[in-house]
């Protein structure tokens, strides 16, 4: 059996970070995906849809992704469902991530510029987004540790941790 999904998409809001009791990272987050499609008026509809990511990817989300950033997920689709208030049965569906790839252009001023209005279009300048906060349990990096490096980087399967 194969459940496999990859999506490209933008965020609908901050992503919420959550930890479960015995400590593991969790952030939910909401991505806008674009139909390949317009619809009767023409216009380009969207899907949204949630997405769930787990321990050091989910804290890297966590301080890295804001509403509006573009995010490359792959992962696997999970349904659940749980009892509303009224008692009526509720389904879930989310994309549980494996992975996470933050699509945006690093050192730009602005985010993505287009004519259109649609949901993955959204324009956005850097100044917008919050900079990452220093909280327990967060990680923080700050700078990339090779961009003074020149040359190959070597690295021994000894220092890999798989």
């Amino acid at each position: 059996m194969i459940n496999r999904v990859v999506l490209v998409g933008r965020l609908t809001k901050d992503p919420e970070l959550r930890y479960t009791p015995s400590g593991v990272a969790m952030a939910r987050f909401t991505l806008a995906v674009n139909r390949t499609f317009t619809n009767q008026q023409g216009e380009k509809e969207a899907d949204f849809i949630n997405c769930l990511v787990w321990r050091k990817q989910a804290e890297n989300a966590a301080n890295f992704l804001r509403k509006g950033s573009l995010a490359g997920i792959e992962g696997r689709i999970q349904t659940g469902s749980y009892e509303g208030q009224d008692g009526k049965r509720v389904y879930t569906t989310d994309v549980v991530a494996d992975s996470v790839q933050f699509l945006d252009p690093k050192n730009t001023d602005r985010g993505p510029q287009s004519g259109s209005t649609g949901p993955n279009d959204h324009q956005i300048s850097r100044s917008e987004y919050p900079q990452p906060q220093t909280q327990p349990n967060y990680t923080r990096v700050d700078d990339d540790p090779f961009a003074n490096s020149s040359g190959p980087i070597e690295v021994q399967d000894d220092d890999l941790p798989f």
